[in-house]
C-alpha cells in the first residue's frame, strides 16, 4: 500500500544539501518532538556549519527514522497512511559494497515479510553527496517476475518487465524461462560497475491462488508475492537525497487483483478468467469483464488469508483512510492525495474516499521517481541522467 508520491520532476536531483529545507525540516521535527537533546537553535547552527564545509550534513538516527515516517505521510498516491507511525526504519547508511547492499536487501526481505505478518519496513542506504553517488537497485521493487521473448513473438511473464529482463540477461543471468521467475537484483556501487544477485527463493513469500467457491481454479496456475518493496524511488528529506530507500507496505487485494493480473499491458488475465468460469463473453453488455474481476479478487483475497499472508480489501482501506484523514485534520495538517490513486480500481463509487476531492501538495520529506530510477528499471542506460 505504499505508493509513489507526487509526479516528480524528471532532471537529475542535485547532490548537495539544501540548507533552507533543512531548517524546514529540523524544526518540523522539533515542532513534532520536542523533546530533543539539541536545541532547534543549536540544531540548525550546526547544520548550516556542516553544509558551509561539506556541501551536505548528516541526518542524527531520530530525524532519519521521523523523516521516512512524514515522508509516508505525505505520499498522495498511498491510502494506507493510516500506519505511518509504525514503518521500521532500518539505517543502512555505512553499507559500502554492493555484497553489503545485497545481504541488508535480504534482511529487509525477511523483516517485512515476518512469517506471513508483513511488517511496513523502509532500509536507508548512504545518500547522495558532494563526494560521491550513493548506491542504487535498478529494479523498481525487490520482488518482480521476469517476462521472456519467445521466438515466435509471444511473451512469457508480466510483459512490463520484457526490457529489464533482456538487460539482466545480457548481464549474466540464466533465466529458468517460466511465467513466475523473480527477475534478480542489480546493485550499482559508485566503486564497482552493476553486479547481479539472485533473490533468495527462501526469502519470497509467494501466494498460489485458488478460489473458495471454484476448486478448480486452482488449475490457472496463478499466483503473486506477498511484500510489494518498491525500491527505485528517492527519499528526499530535509534537502538530502536517499536514492536508495527501498519501502514496504503490505497488499491491497485490487493492486494484484484489478492492476497487476489484468492491465492490457501486464498478465492480461481476463479473458482466460472469463473462459475458465465459462462465462458468455459474446457482448459487453453480460458484463463478463466485471464479473471475472470480482472472482479474480475474491480468489486474491481468500488465497492471501488462507496461506496466511497479511492483505486488506479496498473498502476497509477507504473507510481507514477517512480516519487518516480526520486524524490529521485534528492535528492542522493538510492530507495531500491523489484523487485517482486514492479511489479503489474495484466499485470505487461504493467506497467513502470516492465522493469528495483532495488537496494535491508536493509536501516535503516525500518519495520521487526521476530519469535516473526510470531509465534503470526500464533496463534502459541510466549513466545520461546525472
Amino acid at each position: 500500500m505504499l505508493a509513489p508520491g507526487p509526479a516528480p520532476a524528471g532532471r537529475p536531483h542535485p547532490s548537495e544539501a539544501d540548507g533552507d529545507e533543512a531548517e524546514e525540516f529540523v524544526r518540523l521535527h522539533h515542532d513534532e518532538h520536542p523533546d530533543q537533546p539539541v536545541p532547534l537553535t543549536a540544531r540548525q547552527q550546526q547544520i548550516r556549519r556542516q553544509i558551509d564545509e561539506t556541501g551536505t550534513y548528516t541526518h542524527t538516527s531520530d530525524e532519519l527514522a521521523f523523516g521516512a515516517r512524514v515522508a509516508w505521510r505525505n505520499s498522495s498516491r498511498c491510502i494506507g497512511r493510516l500506519y505511518w507511525k509504525s514503518l521500521r526504519v532500518l539505517d543502512r547508511r555505512q553499507a559500502a559494497t554492493a555484497e553489503d547492499i545485497r545481504q541488508h536487501l535480504c534482511d529487509h526481505l525477511r523483516q517485512a515479510t515476518n512469517g506471513g505478518r508483513i511488517r511496513p519496513v523502509i532500509s536507508i542506504f548512504a545518500p547522495d553527496t558532494p563526494a560521491g553517488r550513493a548506491p542504487r537497485v535498478w529494479n523498481d521493487q525487490l520482488i518482480r517476475y521476469a517476462c521472456h521473448r519467445q521466438d515466435n513473438g509471444d511473451l512469457v511473464g508480466d510483459p512490463t518487465y520484457a526490457d529489464f529482463t533482456d538487460t539482466v540477461k545480457r548481464l549474466g543471468w540464466q533465466a529458468p524461462g517460466g511465467a513466475w521467475d523473480v527477475l534478480p537484483w542489480v546493485i550499482e556501487t559508485d566503486q564497482d560497475k552493476p553486479q547481479l544477485f539472485d533473490v533468495p527463493p527462501d526469502l519470497v513469500l509467494e501466494v498460489h491462488l485458488t478460489h473458495p467457491d471454484r476448486p478448480d481454479f486452482a488449475d490457472l496456475g496463478l499466483r503473486w508475492h506477498a511484500v510489494p518493496a518498491i525500491s527505485n524511488m528517492r527519499l528526499r528529506i530535509g534537502g538530502i537525497n536517499y536514492p536508495l530507500a527501498p519501502f514496504n507496505g503490505w497488499y491491497m487485494g485490487t493492486e494484484i487483483g484489478a492492476r497487476n493480473l489484468v492491465d492490457a499491458d501486464r498478465y492480461n488475465l481476463l479473458p482466460v478468467i472469463a473462459e475458465h468460469l465459462g462465462l458468455d463473453t459474446s457482448s459487453e453488455t453480460t458484463l463478463w469483464r466485471d464479473r471475472a474481476l470480482v472472482e479474480l479478487n475474491v480468489a486474491v483475497l481468500h488465497s492471501f488469508t488462507q496461506a496466511g499472508a497479511k492483505i486488506s480489501d479496498h473498502h476497509t482501506e477507504s473507510r481507514h483512510f477517512m480516519t487518516h484523514l480526520a486524524k490529521e485534520e485534528k492535528q492542522g495538517r493538510t492530507v495531500p492525495a491523489d484523487w485517482s490513486w486514492i479511489v479503489p480500481p474495484v466499485s470505487g463509487g461504493i467506497t467513502p474516499v470516492f465522493h469528495r476531492y483532495y488537496e494535491e501538495a508536493d509536501q516535503r520529506p516525500n518519495f520521487y521517481l526521476d530519469d535516473d530510477a526510470r531509465a534503470r528499471g526500464t533496463g534502459g542506460c541510466p549513466f545520461g541522467h546525472g
